[in-house]
């Protein structure tokens, strides 16, 4: 028999058992890295509304802070990008504060730091890097920190975020705020690694009392059938997720509104946005009035009051048209249930929104989280793009 064909199977050289080992914990490492990767592209967060919970509009996830963590329930806010969290010590806080002596993973970040940088007109005089922020009517004034931060299975180290010294008012969240903007500082940009910059939310009702909504963190998992609509850059305002409002639709008509008033402008910072801690859609002047009006219209004879910010209601009982965003490459149509708000004796029904404040923001659309209710909202950095699809999660 000839066997000067067949092939050996063996090794080809041994090596030590010190080198197998490094081999084999290096061949570790990588796997426990990729069932990392699926857990974490598989992130599911409950939310919900900071309402019935906190007496707070925005809407809230429990985010675990710390070594051990420590559960806090966090605003979320895709408009704003550093977190901050009420520390202890923190005067006009509430009582629920995070222990930072009880963390051992907790640390100051001074001026030196590169984060330092990133917050809005830091303060450096002593070794803390601190600054001032404002919140809706509040003032909060925070040092710089970082913690092991964690929404779901997969805790996100060396967090920075600011450590609330002392707050006034009553706007900001009892229990601290995490921003989801598109700035360096924001959830986004520091779970990059583990979230590939793209997550997608559902909010319930913001009458209903428990955790029914949810985050999807990670580009697996999201809803592969979604309209979506590019994501504009703005330099003035670049935290913001800005689109490409080009009309609306009440009912089956397109309402006569000025293109100035729905157009994009990198240099004024006009435009409309996708804003999670925005209560009632607002939409400048111009484009409100056309919209109000032809909403009268369609309801028909039935008498208009006011009540409080809205000036669209009635007493008794109504048949409301649908009115449709329509955006570049979707268009989204808004049920009953998105567009009016009934008093709590059930009397009175209002169209639930209002012209933009005649201020800094009277540019600026914003469409807000009642009208994103029972929405999945996608937000892909990476591909530039927003995504709405309808979805019951109140």
């Amino acid at each position: 028999m000839c066997t000067a064909n067949i092939p050996r199977f063996g090794p080809s050289k041994t090596i030590s058992w010190e080198d197998s080992v490094i081999q084999t914990l290096a061949k570790d490492q990588a796997r426990v890295q990729f069932l990392s990767s699926l857990v974490a592209k598989k992130s599911v967060v409950p939310i919900a509304s900071g309402r019935q919970i906190l007496q707070s509009p925005n809407y809230i996830v429990k985010a675990k802070v710390g070594t051990p963590p420590q559960t806090l329930l966090m605003a979320i806010d895709n408009s704003n990008d550093a977190a901050w969290i009420p520390c202890s010590g923190c005067v006009g806080c509430s009582s629920t504060v995070f222990s930072t002596v009880k963390s051992s993973t907790f640390k100051s970040l001074g001026c030196g730091a590169p984060q330092c940088k990133q917050v809005p007109n830091p303060i450096c005089g002593g070794s803390k890097c601190t600054w001032n922020t404002t919140y809706g009517s509040s003032t909060i004034l925070t040092s710089l920190a970082e913690d092991t931060i964690a929404l779901s299975i997969d805790p996100v180290p060396s967090y920075a975020f600011g450590c609330i010294q002392k707050a006034t008012g009553s706007s900001v969240p009892p229990q601290g705020l995490l921003g989801f903007g598109r700035g360096p500082l924001s959830f986004l940009s520091q779970s990059q690694n583990l979230y590939k910059s793209t997550f997608s939310y559902c909010l319930p009702s913001f009458r209903t009392l428990n955790f029914s909504g949810s985050m999807r963190l990670g580009p697996v998992g999201q809803p592969l059938r979604i309209k979506t609509t590019p994501l504009l850059k703005n330099p003035r305002r670049s935290s913001l997720y800005y689109v490409n409002l080009i009309g609306i639709r009440v009912g089956r008509k397109i309402v006569d509104i000025p293109r100035s008033a729905l157009a994009f402008n990198p240099t004024t910072g006009a435009g409309t946005i996708f804003d999670s801690g925005t209560v009632f859609t607002r939409l400048v002047a111009p484009a409100y009035i056309a919209v109000r009006d032809e909403f009268r219209k369609r309801v028909g004879s039935a008498i208009v009051s006011s009540l409080g910010g809205f000036d669209t209601c009635y007493t008794g009982p109504i048949v409301a048209p649908t009115i449709t965003f329509m955006f570049s490459g979707m268009n989204v149509t808004m049920p009953p249930e998105n567009l009016l708000i009934h008093s709590t004796a059930g009397s009175t029904t209002c169209l639930a929104m209002a012209a933009a404040p005649d201020n800094v923001n009277s540019v600026l659309n914003v469409i807000a989280s009642m009208q994103q209710q029972n929405h999945r909202i996608l937000f892909d950095e990476p591909n530039s793009r927003l995504g709405v699809a309808r979805e019951n999660c109140s």
